[in-house]
C-alpha cells in the first residue's frame, strides 16, 4: 500500500476533529521513511562499522563465504588475489550491511570511484546503481535519509578483468561530494554468521602468533602469509645478554613472569625445575667471542653486554635516571609498558620491574639501541636512541627494577650437556635459531585430524606426565583454534595485505599513540592519507626527517622490510587505494605557477604564514609551524590533499587551519580561475608536486 492510500484509509477510520486529523497526518509523515514507516528493525545496540559478507560466484561449485567487519565501503583487491584469507583468489562479491546515520532528515546523493559493479540501497530504495572501470560514477538520484539510523546495504561485484576496488562517497544537500564519515556508519552488535567467522579468523591468527607451524610443518613459510616466517630470539650469544637465574625461571614457566607471553611451558613433572636450570645453564654458556668494544657500542649488530656499564652502576646514578624518566615520558613508553611508579597496572601491558633480573650487565643499553638485533619480529620498536639516551633510559628502568637473585650458572659439564640435549629434544630449536642439530619432531600440519585439535597443546588440562607444550590457552582460544583446524587451512597460503595490516597494527599498539597524543594523527585516516611507498619507508625507519619537527616524540622504526611493506600497502588497500601509488602525469608547469601564487601572501591564501616551502621559512608562526610543503607531495595522496584543503575540519576537527571554500566549493579568490575551488586546489597540488624544486612564493 502506498503512503497516501494508507493515510486516506487511516483518516476515514477515525472519527476525529479536523485539527486532530492534521496532527495525526503530520505524525504519520514524520514517522514515514524513504520507502515506508520508520524502520522497526533498528537494533537496540549497535557498534561502529559495517558487516561485510564476501562470497565467490558458485560456478557449479559450493559457494565460499566469509564475514568480517569494516569501517566503511572501502576495498581494493588486486586481480586474481583473494579478498579475504578464507576465499580463493578470483571473482568475488561483497555486501556491506548496517546503518547510516543522518543528523537531520534531508536528501543525499551518492557516488563511487570503482572498478566493478555497485548497487547501494538506503531503507530499501536504490540510491546508486553503477558499473565503473576506475573513474568516479555519476551522482545517484537524491534519496531521503531520516534523522538517525537508516538501513544501509551496498553490494559490489568484482570486474571480469583487472583490480577490484570501490570507494563510496556522499553529497549532503547544498554541499559537496565528500567521504562518508566513519562515525556515520553502524552495524548491529550481533550479526548472523559474524561470530563463527570471527572465530575462524581468531584461530588463524593464534596459529601464526604462537608459531604452531614451526613444530607442525605445513606450507613453506616464504610461500604463504608473512607471519609464517616469524622468528623468536636467537640463542647465539644469549649468555652475554641474559642472566642465568632469570632464564631458569622464564624457561620453567614463562607466563608466571609475563602473563601475555606466547612461549609455552615445555617442561612438566618433578624434574621440570632441574631441567629448566640445566637449559638455562647451557644457554648462559653461549657467549659472544668477538672482541669487546667500548661501553655502549655496537659491534657488527651484536652487542657485547659485558662491555657496557654494570647494571648496579647505572641504577645508582640518580641524575641519569631522572633524565631517563623524562625520556620515557617523551617517547610515550607507557603506551605499551607499565612504567615504574604507575598507580594502575594494565594487564595487557608489559611490566618493566624485571629488567634488572633479565638483562646481563650492559645488555639493556644494547637492547634499547637495537631491539631487533637478535629477534626480527620483535614488537619492541627501534627509537634510534643515541648512546647517551640509551644510558639514561637504562638507568631509569634499572633504578626502579627488582634486584636480581644471587645465583650463578653451574659449570658442571654433565649439567651443560643435559641442558644442550634438552634444547635439542624439547622443541626449542623449532623457533629459536642456533647452529645445533634439532632432534625434535612431531606431526605435520596435514596429518592433524579433528581429534588432534583437542589434544596435546590444545588439551584443556596438562598434567605432570604431559609431553605437550602448555600454552595456557583459554577455552575461547582452544575453541577458535579447533574451528580453524576444521578448515582446509588453505588460508595460511593467502596473504591479504589489508587483513595483515589490521592484525599487525593491533599487535604493535599503533592506536595507543595515534589519535591519543597531541600531534599524532588519527590512525583511522592514515591509509587514505599517506602514499604507501612513503609509509613503508617511514615505518621501516628509512625517513630521516620528522614530518612534525616541533614534536619531542618520535616515530619509532619497525625495521623488518616485509612487515613495513605489508602494513603500508594493507593500510592503503583497506581504504580502497592500490598498494602502489599510480603514476601521475607530468607536472602542469602553468598550473604550478598559479599554485605558487595561491599559497603566497600576494593575492593568495597566505599558506606561508604557517608553512615553510623548502628553505623559505614560515612568516608568521605564533604557535607551531605547519608541515613543510616541499615534503608534502612525496608523502601525501592527492585525494587526501584535496579533502584537507577543501575542508580541514572535516578531516581533523582540532586543526587550526581555516576553511577557505564555501559549501559549493567556491573560493574567495575570484580572480583565479573565476573562484573555482577545485581548479585552485589542483594548482596548489601541481606546485606541491615540485618538491625540493619548488620555487619560493612571491613576497609582499
Amino acid at each position: 500500500m502506498q503512503f497516501l492510500d494508507f493515510v486516506k484509509v487511516m483518516l476515514k477510520s477515525f472519527v476525529l476533529p479536523r485539527a486532530n486529523k492534521l496532527i495525526l497526518l503530520l505524525s504519520l509523515g514524520f514517522g514515514w521513511g524513504a520507502t515506508g514507516f520508520a524502520q522497526t528493525n533498528i537494533p537496540a545496540k549497535t557498534e561502529p562499522g559495517l558487516v561485510v559478507t564476501f562470497t565467490t560466484p558458485e560456478g557449479g561449485q559450493a559457494k565460499a563465504a566469509d564475514v568480517v567487519t569494516a569501517p566503511n565501503v572501502w576495498l581494493y583487491v588486486p586481480a586474481g588475489k583473494p579478498a579475504t584469507p578464507f576465499l580463493p583468489g578470483g571473482k568475488f562479491e561483497a555486501t556491506w550491511e548496517g546503518f547510516i546515520n543522518a543528523e537531520r532528515r534531508a536528501d543525499y546523493q551518492f557516488q563511487a570511484e570503482l572498478s566493478g559493479g555497485l548497487k547501494l540501497e538506503i531503507n530499501g530504495a536504490v540510491a546508486l546503481a553503477a558499473t565503473g572501470n576506475g573513474a568516479a560514477t555519476e551522482l545517484g538520484k537524491p534519496v531521503r535519509l531520516n534523522r538517525g539510523l537508516n538501513v544501509f546495504k551496498a553490494s559490489f561485484t568484482s570486474p571480469t578483468n583487472g583490480d577490484a576496488f570501490v570507494r563510496l562517497e556522499w553529497k549532503p544537500k547544498d554541499s559537496f561530494v565528500q567521504l562518508i564519515p566513519t562515525d556515520a556508519l553502524a552495524r548491529a552488535a550481533e550479526a548472523p554468521n559474524l561470530a563463527q567467522a570471527e572465530k575462524l579468523h581468531q584461530g588463524r591468527a593464534l596459529f601464526v602468533d604462537y608459531r604452531c607451524v614451526k613444530c607442525h610443518a605445513g606450507p613453506a613459510p616464504e610461500s604463504g602469509m608473512l607471519e609464517l616466517t616469524m622468528d623468536a630470539p636467537a640463542f647465539a650469544g644469549i649468555g652475554t645478554r641474559r642472566n642465568y637465574e632469570w632464564l631458569a625461571r622464564w624457561i620453567a614457566d614463562p607466563k608466571a613472569l609475563r602473563p601475555t607471553a606466547h612461549m609455552p611451558q615445555v617442561l612438566h613433572g618433578p624434574k621440570a625445575k632441574a631441567e629448566a636450570e640445566a637449559i638455562a645453564a647451557y644457554l648462559a654458556s653461549l657467549e659472544l667471542k668477538s672482541a669487546k668494544g667500548a661501553a655502549g657500542t655496537l659491534l657488527n649488530v651484536e652487542y657485547e653486554g659485558s662491555s657496557g656499564p654494570a647494571n648496579t652502576t647505572l641504577a645508582e646514578n640518580s641524575s641519569l635516571a631522572a633524565g631517563g624518566r623524562e625520556l620515557a615520558e617523551t617517547l610515550h613508553c607507557a603506551a605499551c609498558h607499565n612504567l615504574p611508579g604507575a598507580t594502575e597496572m594494565d594487564a595487557a601491558k608489559i611490566p618493566l620491574l624485571h629488567v634488572r633480573e633479565k638483562f646481563a650487565d650492559g645488555a639493556l643499553i644494547g637492547f634499547l639501541m637495537k631491539p631487533d638485533a637478535h629477534y626480527a619480529w620483535i614488537r619492541m620498536p627501534n627509537f634510534k636512541l643515541s648512546e647517551d639516551e640509551a644510558n639514561r633510559l637504562a638507568a631509569y628502568l634499572l633504578a626502579a627494577a627488582d634486584k636480581p637473585k644471587s645465583a650463578s650458572a653451574t659449570q658442571d659439564v654433565a649439567v651443560l650437556e643435559r641442558g644442550k640435549k634438552l634444547v635439542q629434544t624439547s622443541g626449542c630449536l623449532n623457533c629459536h635459531v642456533l647452529k645445533l642439530e634439532n632432534q625434535f619432531a612431531t606431526k605435520r600440519l596435514a596429518d592433524l585430524t579433528g581429534a588432534n585439535w583437542k589434544q596435546g597443546c590444545l588439551a584443556a588440562a596438562h598434567g605432570e606426565t604431559s609431553k605437550a607444550p602448555n600454552f595456557n590457552f583459554t577455552a575461547e582460544e582452544r575453541e577458535a583454534l579447533a574451528a580453524f583446524g576444521a578448515t582446509d587451512r588453505a588460508s595460511l597460503m593467502r596473504q591479504v595485505p589489508a587483513e595483515f595490516a589490521e592484525r599487525q597494527t593491533h599487535e604493535l599498539n599503533c592506536r595507543e599513540c595515534h589519535g591519543k597524543f597531541d600531534g599524532f594523527p588519527s590512525f583511522d585516516i592514515l591509509g587514505g592519507k599517506l602514499r604507501p611507498e612513503w609509509s613503508r619507508a617511514f615505518i621501516d625507519g628509512e625517513i630521516k626527517w620528522k614530518p612534525r619537527p616541533w614534536l619531542e616524540a618520535r616515530m619509532p622504526a619497525f625495521a623488518l622490510p616485509q612487515r613495513a611493506e605489508g602494513i603500508a600497502q594493507g593500510l592503503a588497500m583497506s581504504h580502497g587505494y592500490p598498494p602502489q601509488t599510480p603514476v601521475e602525469p607530468a607536472i602542469d608547469a602553468e598550473a604550478a605557477k598559479v599554485g605558487q601564487k595561491l599559497i603566497s601572501m600576494v593575492g593568495g591564501f597566505s599558506c606561508v604564514s604557517c608553512h615553510a616551502v623548502g628553505e623559505f621559512g614560515a612568516t608568521q608562526v605564533f604557535d607551531s609551524a605547519g608541515i613543510n610543503f616541499a615534503r608534502t607531495g612525496s608523502r601525501l595522496m592527492k585525494p587526501y590533499v584535496e579533502r584537507w584543503v577543501r575542508n580541514p575540519q572535516s578531516v581533523d576537527p582540532t586543526t587550526k587551519m581555516p576553511v577557505y571554500f564555501d559549501e559549493t566549493g567556491k573560493s574567495p579568490l575570484g580572480d583565479v580561475y573565476g573562484g573555482d575551488g577545485a581548479k585552485q586546489i589542483d594548482a596548489i597540488w601541481e606546485y606541491i608536486r615540485l618538491g625540493d624544486k619548488m620555487p619560493p612564493p612571491p613576497t609582499p
